[in-house]
């Protein structure tokens, strides 16, 4: 998506023979160039998650989704003039195709008290990395859960937008103000700074108040640290302390559990099942204290942990113990009560060789990119076939098959995973790689 935007040319424009005083308001006021006609592919509005947040505001509070969908269409067409971004409202000039005259619209938004904006400023300045993050243009989830724990909605709520216009419409928002309220997502996207303007404070006012709210703080820790602290020449001449022994080993038999439950059969407590979680449990926590990183609730993706559906956790968690139990009868039992148990072999070797990533990758159907599908499949005819022949490519979807039995899937966390039929399934057949012709080759023979 190309736009013409340029924030170095944000400041009002005023003629200097104009000497009317400005308000508080209007001196805080940015104005930013309008965006040309552009075009943008997926099905989020805008880049970030607080845009979205923005836009999904302004449609909760719409009675006429034909105006909406107007909206969007004027948005991407450049039907907007310049923006204008004051305390409390946002502004510009927007035309209907076929209309010389524009209408002058706004959309209203509620600001915060100043008791809000001390609670909220003195929770960020608090944190080193909210500041670095907005200096940045970055609005972090953790940033808007600091307002949310200082009692203090950051991103607007319901009834915190109020769309005018001068169109004859009746509509709440008409088209015009639909169409402004999409395009302040794009300058939301670029600058976070732009809804904490919209709220009640500009740029340089608020990085004032965060350096002299920090300057307080460092004053009062360094006074605090000459009442408490110890003087540096007799920290470094104090000898250093010894170090606890490591314990020792673990003696003596494993207890048994079924002993201990004796009697507890009523209460509907099943000895071998419970030693399972145990087991599992200890294993877990062992891996935890070895800094080996655990599995099952999230995936590695391509910009970080990909967190699970509460479904897919609670199947990626009966796979976690029927991969680390494998002799035991309550394999059983986990695949009769996760309904998949005629599946549940193949999911714990996909278990095997990637985790949850690979447990999802068995059962995700997705549309890759256009480019990625073009490249991948011209990666495996060239790679040629798994026994020296060159056979045929087909894709379908995320999944691509290689002659008869061999078969690569992308997978959601932008890692390949190779698979062989066996009895009319598709097997995982090995740990996935970062190219898709590599995970061909290094399928297994037979």
């Amino acid at each position: 998506m190309d736009f013409d935007l340029d924030f170095d040319a944000a400041d009002d424009e005023r003629d200097p023979d104009d000497d009317t005083e400005l308000s508080a308001d209007e001196r805080r006021a940015r104005s930013f160039p309008r965006f040309g006609p552009g075009r943008r592919i997926g099905r989020k509005f805008a880049d970030t998650w607080w845009g979205n947040a923005w836009i999904e505001s302004m449609e909760r509070t719409a009675l006429d989704q034909e105006q909406l969908r107007k909206g969007r269409r004027y948005a991407f067409a450049g039907q907007v003039g310049s923006i204008t971004v004051s305390p409390g409202r946002i502004s510009a000039a927007v035309h209907d195709g076929d209309q010389y005259t524009p209408h002058d619209t706004i959309v209203r938004v509620g600001t915060l008290a100043a008791a809000e904006w001390d609670r909220l400023l003195d929770r960020v300045a608090a944190k080193a990395g909210h500041i670095a993050a907005l200096l940045d243009r970055d609005m972090p989830h953790d940033l808007a859960q600091t307002a949310d724990d200082a009692g203090v909605r950051l991103l607007p709520g319901y009834g915190d937008l109020e769309p005018e216009c001068d169109c004859p419409s009746w509509d709440h928002p008409c088209r015009h103000a639909a169409a402004l309220a999409y395009q302040a997502a794009w300058l939301l996207d670029r600058d976070p700074f732009v809804l904490l303007l919209m709220r009640g404070r500009g740029e340089a006012e608020l990085t004032e108040d965060l350096r002299r709210r920090n300057a307080r703080r460092s004053v009062a820790a360094v006074a605090a640290a000459d009442q408490a602290g110890t003087p540096a020449e007799e920290a470094y001449a104090a000898p250093p302390v010894a170090l606890p022994a490591p314990p020792g080993p673990v003696t003596g038999e494993p207890l048994a559990l079924a002993p201990l439950l004796a009697g507890h059969e009523a209460a509907g407590i099943d000895a071998e099942a419970l030693g399972a979680l145990a087991a599992d449990a200890a294993h877990r926590a062992r891996d935890l204290l070895a800094g080996v990183a655990p599995t099952g609730a999230s995936m590695p993706g391509a910009t970080g942990e990909v967190p699970l559906a509460p479904e897919a956790d609670a199947w990626c968690d009966a796979v976690r113990l029927a991969a680390r139990l494998p002799r035991s009868p309550a394999v059983k039992r986990l695949g009769e009560a996760s309904g998949r148990a005629a599946e549940l072999p193949r999911a714990v070797r996909a278990w095997e060789y990637a985790g949850a990533a690979g447990v999802d990758v068995v059962d995700a159907v997705f549309s890759p990119p256009r480019e990625l599908v073009a490249r991948a499949t011209e990666a495996l005819r060239e790679a040629g076939g798994v026994d020296g022949a060159a056979p045929e490519v087909r894709n379908w979807r995320n999944r691509w098959t290689v002659g008869r039995d061999a078969q690569v899937r992308y997978g959601r966390d932008g890692r390949w995973y190779p698979f062989r039929r066996r009895s009319g399934q598709w097997w995982p057949a090995g740990p996935p790689g970062p190219d898709p012709a590599d995970a061909l080759l290094d399928l297994p023979q037979g």
